[in-house]
């Protein structure tokens, strides 16, 4: 008894924090959804789901919602995918070993408003390095920020080349912690490199794979920076995402509720997805 009442001590503090700092602001936006926003100092009145009602009425919120799906399914798999390439070839021996693990990593470490930076002068078109190099292969030039058939991919390669790297880090531990004996085996009994990799990697890397897609999830729903940074959500809401499109509704247009009842759909979203994901992919991951 002492010992579990020890460890509930030991945790107190951070509950306390997440309860504070997550939990009660989380409840009083669901409760701001569900009233109007106060106008010169007189309290907003009780709508019930009718923000809800008017938020999926919202073209631009339905454009966002859906750009934002699509930025999910396609930087989540990629991210993760690239992330274990990089890895694996970063932990074979191999020289240089160590200044390619920095390059890796290294865009992780920039601010996401030097990477906007960084990448408009990249996607400029006739003079940026991306226009150069489709010229050189034969395309024309072309306006990838300004297009809207092209914005959200273009939106999607910086995200994929900024947090790749940062997941590289979990899996490069990952792969580390396997035991070199279990590749001994498997070379003694005559497995091949691919089979030993499917079938013994893979299942070892499970919980590193369900903790990197759970965080690149999130970092799918919460993009902003470099949204503001490139392209505001243009052309004609063609790059807008979800949170950028509650920074707009609370910030620019000061309509609190709107804002709260996105915010509140933002959450669920995210909610439904990392349960999803523990529950198809949790199943099949082993920590021991």
């Amino acid at each position: 008894m002492e010992q579990h009442r020890g460890a509930w001590l030991l945790v107190l503090p951070s509950t306390l924090f997440i309860f504070a700092f997550t939990n009660v602001p989380l409840l009083a936006t669901f409760v701001s959804s569900l009233y109007t926003s106060p106008i010169a100092g007189h309290g907003g009145g009780f709508v019930g789901l009718d923000n809800y009602r008017d938020l999926f009425s919202d073209p631009s919120f339905r454009t966002s919602l859906v750009n934002n799906l699509i930025y999910a399914a396609v930087t989540v798999p990629a991210s993760v995918s690239l992330a274990l390439l990089m890895a694996l070839g970063v932990n074979a021996a191999i020289p240089g070993r160590a200044t390619l693990r920095l390059s890796f990593f290294l865009p992780t470490m920039l601010p996401m408003i030097a990477v906007g930076a960084i990448w408009l002068f990249f996607y400029t078109p006739q003079y940026g390095l991306v226009d150069r190099i489709t010229r050189f292969i034969g395309f024309g030039d072309i306006n990838w920020l300004g297009n809207t058939a092209t914005a959200l991919p273009a939106m999607m390669a910086v995200a994929i080349w900024k947090q790749s790297g940062f997941f590289m880090i979990f899996y490069l531990a990952a792969l580390q912690n396997i035991p070199p004996v279990l590749r001994e085996a498997a070379s003694l009994e005559g497995v091949s490199r691919f089979y030993f990799f499917r079938r013994v990697t893979v299942p070892l890397l499970g919980p590193t794979t369900l903790f990197v897609m759970v965080a690149a999830a999130i970092n799918a729903f919460c993009v902003v920076d470099h949204v503001v940074e490139m392209t505001q959500g243009g052309p004609d809401n063609a790059s807008s995402l979800l949170l950028y499109y509650v920074y707009q509704a609370g910030f620019r247009d000061w309509d609190l509720d709107t804002a709260a009842a996105a915010t509140v759909v933002l959450v669920l979203i995210l909610g439904l997805l990392a349960t999803a994901m523990f529950a198809l992919i949790g199943r099949r991951v082993h920590y021991r």
